[in-house]
């Protein structure tokens, strides 16, 4: 039995939610989003609930019960509060400026890399060294976090490159002579 899917989900004021068959969509202060359940679930909205059954006792139904509650909940929680995403930028001469619409990252290479900033996304750097990513779908704000972290994954020797706040590098010493 799925622990995360017996909670339901609860609307908080200021944030609409609609169910329409499998259909779930939730409209608040940060945008609107929506997502469609499994067939394998059950959604209704009781009172300012949002309540997610399996339809059915098989391995399937329960994993996407949780799943699909799991989901439901980012989408409230995406529309009224946001995600966000820090990432911290390590190495001498390696910095990030937001210039218009792109986001410009010096990593070390003979030039620029140029990431363009998607909409419904707010990219920005309060230090040279530090970029915060801010939306309402935690997909893609986890996403594009993860595409920017590519471009220059932090190396084991120096720790040098784009990383996440708090994540943590495990070192490696180098040949000896």
């Amino acid at each position: 039995m799925s622990r995360v899917g017996k909670k339901p989900v609860p609307v908080p004021a200021g944030v609409t939610a609609k169910v329409d068959g499998q259909h779930v969509s939730v409209k608040g202060a940060k945008g609107e989003l929506k997502f469609d359940v499994p067939d394998d679930v059950a959604v209704s909205l009781d009172g300012g609930m949002i309540k997610v059954d399996p339809r059915f006792e098989t391995k399937r139904a329960r994993a996407m019960w949780g799943m699909s509650r799991a989901m439901i909940n980012n989408l409230v929680t995406g529309v009224s509060k946001g995600f966000e995403r820090k990432l911290e930028i390590t190495g001498v001469g390696y910095k990030a400026a937001v210039a218009g619409k792109n986001l410009q990252l010096s990593l070390g290479y003979s030039h620029d890399v140029t990431y363009p900033i998607p909409a419904g996304i707010a990219i920005t750097t309060p230090k040279p060294t530090e970029i915060v990513i801010a939306g309402s779908d935690r997909r893609e704000v986890g996403q594009i976090a993860a595409e920017i972290r590519a471009y220059r994954p932090p190396e084991p020797y120096k720790g040098k490159g784009v990383r996440y706040e708090g994540e943590f590098i495990f070192r490696k010493e180098g040949k000896k002579k």
